[in-house]
């Protein structure tokens, strides 16, 4: 790093990049990528036919750049609340690692080539479906909803279920009911995932004015949500093993999960005051993402490990 790089104050001088390659990984969101490559590894193998290998990666390739690139241009957009959250405020753009503009210029540049990518090796349904998650991530949920309504991550979370049918429309040309129960899967789990870290970090959201539902509504309230949710969540994870597209053992494990899940949004809606209150938010917090991970993982080792044969047909 140049040593005029930096004021006599110690402060980044604007327009110089001050970044290492870590840097514009961490600008790509690389653990809600892995999850977004995960859901639509299991959109792709739900597909009938067969997909051809290179065609197969470059789609998933092309679909993680561009979440990847929505990931950049929500930290260009967010810089200001994220360098008043505690939570946030190590990220690249706040801490002065990376200009502003060059972050901009970054996703964008990520965007398109992203989304021209997939259309080129699979087809323009898949980049268009592409094209819209990323303005849906970033105009609608990150410009609008995010700082606007409580309900900001119920109707932003579309953009995050959205993976698996971009995926399965790119080895299909269309839309199927596979694709679409697991976009209903991770749209309803979103909410309740979201709002327990958002119990956790209320104040930080607080500071940075984002009306997130704990802000609003209140903290008992937001128990009460997350509750209802998960109760919903529990059922919709079953549909793969109903609709015959997953296995016995999926259906056993999504119900196991399911019960779990419910079980922990009942400790969050009872426990209420102190270390006990805020230690079942951690919890269910931490276990969302396992339950989701668990359910895609077995989805994607059941179509494409060679374990199908065991799924009901």
């Amino acid at each position: 790093m140049s040593d005029l790089s930096y004021r006599l104050d110690g402060a980044p001088v604007a327009g110089v990049c001050n970044a290492a390659p870590a840097d514009f990984v961490q600008l790509l969101k690389p653990r809600v990528m892995s999850l977004v490559v995960l859901s639509a590894l299991a959109g792709m193998l739900l597909a009938p036919g067969h997909v051809h290998p290179v065609i197969g990666f470059a789609s998933l390739l092309a679909i993680a750049v561009g979440a990847g690139a929505a990931g950049a241009l929500n930290m260009w957009y967010d810089a200001d609340i994220d360098a008043i959250m505690i939570r946030t405020r190590g990220r690249p753009i706040p801490s002065g690692r990376i200009d502003r503009d060059l972050a901009l210029g970054f996703g964008l540049t990520l965007a398109a080539f992203s989304v021209l990518t997939l259309g080129l090796v699979a087809n323009w349904l898949a980049a268009a479906l592409l094209a819209f998650t990323i303005f849906f991530y970033i105009v609608i949920y990150s410009m609008w909803l995010k700082r606007a309504t409580p309900q900001n991550i119920v109707i932003g979370g579309a953009a995050g279920a959205l993976p698996p049918i971009v995926a399965y429309a790119a080895a299909t040309g269309s839309v199927g009911m596979s694709s679409v129960v697991l976009f209903a899967i991770i749209f309803i789990w979103t909410p309740p995932h979201f709002w327990a870290l958002a119990l956790i970090k209320s104040g930080d959201y607080a500071r940075a004015g984002i009306p997130m539902m704990p802000n609003v509504r209140g903290a008992d309230h937001t128990r009460l949500e997350i509750l209802i949710y998960s109760v919903l969540l529990a059922p919709l994870g079953l549909l793969p093993f109903a609709l015959g597209f997953a296995s016995l053992l999926y259906g056993m494990l999504s119900a196991v999960l399911g019960a779990l899940f419910i079980a922990l949004a009942v400790r969050v809606y009872r426990r209420r005051n102190g270390d006990p209150a805020e230690k079942a938010a951690k919890q269910l917090f931490a276990f969302s993402i396992l339950y989701l991970f668990l359910l895609l993982a077995l989805i994607v080792a059941e179509h494409g490990l060679g374990l199908a044969a065991f799924a009901r047909q």
